[in-house]
């Protein structure tokens, strides 16, 4: 198993976070050479102290972006939950994608928070900055592929899918179809750990993931279990493309249910 590193991010973090975070209100100049998308995953925990300024930039992200194609899903981890916190929201799932990254992208070590913005680029979850600009350097990308969902229900507790592609790429079925059902938010109270006593708030927390093989034309179904005690309200999926070989995202789509 991969070295664990946990980076430490203290109030110049917080301070970065709260002047840096991404503004496309009044006339955003992304607007105009938009052409591209950003997923954002950051990989969290309720047991790492380190991680509340990265939590709660991704949240001011999601609100000041929520109209761009900025995708964000939080990966709560379970290598933090030996440390006298279970976070509710862990997955080994979560923790063996993070490592699956590490290898796509060359690390010797995860640690949290991290944030991979399209499979492409990593940093610390808490650097408003570097985020900020690799959004913006995202959005201005030209996507040769696009994704749809279809036939899109919520049948007895399990969510069904079907999708497809279209656009330039000449081998879409060479891609990983990733679907993630997503609670857009909670708020717990931590009783043990590094935040004891506090109160954390989250976004966009990935409750459950699938990863399946599309077909030769490029289209894909599935089925995933929706999260008990999430109304179908509080919850949105978020698919993309991805490359086997080194962990590229090249289209993204979002929906709800019932639209």
């Amino acid at each position: 198993m991969l070295k664990m590193m946990i980076i430490a991010v203290g109030l110049l973090g917080l301070a970065i976070a709260g002047s840096a975070v991404l503004r496309h209100n009044d006339g955003d100049p992304r607007q105009a050479s938009m052409k591209g998308f950003a997923v954002v995953e950051l990989f969290t925990s309720e047991g790492c102290s380190s991680c509340p300024p990265a939590d709660a930039l991704i949240a001011r992200v999601q609100q000041q972006d929520k109209d761009l194609p900025v995708y964000v899903l939080a990966y709560h981890v379970d290598y933090w939950d030996r440390q006298g916190w279970r976070d509710a929201f862990s997955n080994a799932v979560y923790t063996q994608r993070q490592q699956q990254y590490a290898s796509w992208l060359k690390i010797e070590s995860i640690y949290t928070p991290q944030v991979v913005v399209n499979g492409r680029t990593e940093f610390v979850g808490s650097e408003a900055e570097t985020l900020a600009r690799a959004i913006k350097n995202a959005l201005q990308q030209t996507d040769e592929l696009q994704l749809q969902l279809s036939s899109l229900q919520l049948d007895k507790g399990q969510l069904n899918w079907t999708c497809k592609t279209e656009g330039a790429a000449a081998t879409p079925h060479h891609y990983s179809l990733v679907v993630a059902v997503v609670q857009r938010s909670a708020t717990t109270q931590v009783k043990g750990g590094e935040n004891s006593g506090r109160t954390l708030s989250h976004v966009q927390i990935v409750r459950g993931l699938s990863v399946s093989a599309l077909d030769g034309g490029g289209q894909g179904a599935g089925r995933l279990a929706w999260p008990s005690g999430v109304a179908p309200a509080e919850g949105e999926i978020i698919a993309f493309l991805q490359n086997p070989d080194n962990g590229e995202i090249v289209a993204a789509t979002r929906r709800v249910i019932g639209q």
